[in-house]
């Protein structure tokens, strides 16, 4: 192991607390990636059995799951698939690394929940500040919603909508920060240990931002693109500098709540999974969300002392830590 380091392991410094060699990042990448589509294929399964047995025919509930038009079984599987990505995350983090689950978490080896609940409430704040700056600017595209025909009427779609929005969005949106600014954060971070710590951290923020924006589809246009890869940036510089998932998970729900909820009152669900239509105007927008977000976040973290960094030095030997709800 590296010499020890006084101020402890960053977040994405922390596969270095388990077994070294550079071969398990490299190999524990692609063991996740045939975990998570090896669940996507039985959760298909599942849920079109689960359609059958509710009396649908084969080929309706292929229709049901196809995804155009999106229908609440659809999104129920997307957000399934993304929940079942964290035990995955959990499992190869295991497996390779040495790893139980709170330090594919944070710093402090579990979930903060108070942190947690604390980044919520930021959250909404920062998106209050977006409305406002969205309603002084032109027309964003898909970023912008017309409200002018009214609400929606109340059907039992919508209704089964938002029972899977309310249950299984938080999830979703927690499984992907676990993939893309958990586990490829801390691989990369790993991949990158000898070039510096500067080095490490960039890397372990970009890459895992530029693959999150691309497994959105490559259809994108190219303003829908650089929100993601934004979004992604935030999200990643935010776990270096919180030291968790927290702040991004909490984003991400918020976010996904606004965007559905928008998309259920006044538009239409398949427009919000497959935006298109993309504005740059958009971009102050995600910017204004984004990094007011980012810099309400820190600056609550250092007032409430959340730690970014582990409390050992890096030669520690121990695996385990006691729980710290910061």
């Amino acid at each position: 192991m590296p010499s020890g380091d006084p101020a402890g392991l960053r977040y994405d410094e922390l596969q270095r607390r388990g077994p070294a060699g550079a071969w398990r990042p490299v190999a524990g990448i692609p063991l996740l990636l045939v975990i998570f589509f090896a669940g996507q294929l039985v959760l298909s399964l599942v849920v079109t059995l689960v359609l059958v047995v509710g009396g649908d025919s084969g080929g309706e509930a292929v229709d049901k799951l196809s995804g155009d038009p999106a229908t609440p079984s659809f999104l129920a599987l997307v957000n399934l698939g993304w929940a079942a990505a964290i035990p995955a995350v959990w499992v190869v983090a295991r497996l390779l690394h040495g790893q139980t689950p709170g330090w594919v978490t944070s710093v402090a080896g579990t979930l903060r929940w108070r942190w947690f609940a604390a980044c919520l409430g930021l959250a909404v704040v920062a998106l209050g500040l977006t409305l406002v700056v969205s309603a002084l600017l032109p027309d964003q595209g898909s970023g912008s919603l017309d409200t002018s025909a009214g609400l929606n009427p109340w059907t039992s779609t919508v209704r089964d909508f938002v029972l899977v929005i309310v249950l299984l969005t938080p999830l979703q949106a927690a499984g992907e920060e676990y993939v893309f600014r958990g586990y490829l954060a801390q691989a990369f971070g790993g991949l990158t240990a000898r070039a510096g710590a500067r080095v490490g951290a960039a890397v372990s923020v970009v890459v895992p931002a530029l693959l999150f924006a691309l497994a959105h589809g490559l259809g994108q246009d190219a303003p829908v693109f650089f929100d993601r890869f934004a979004f992604g940036v935030v999200a990643g510089l935010l776990v270096i500098l919180t030291g968790g998932l927290e702040a991004g998970i909490a984003m991400h729900v918020v976010n996904n709540f606004v965007a559905f909820g928008m998309a259920l009152a006044f538009s239409d669900m398949t427009e919000a999974l497959n935006p298109t239509g993309g504005s740059w105007w958009s971009i102050p927008v995600t910017v204004v969300q984004s990094v007011g977000y980012l810099l309400l976040a820190v600056g609550a973290a250092r007032r409430l002392g959340v730690q970014n960094r582990t409390e050992t030095p890096e030669g520690g030997a121990i695996l385990e830590a006691e729980p710290a709800d910061r």
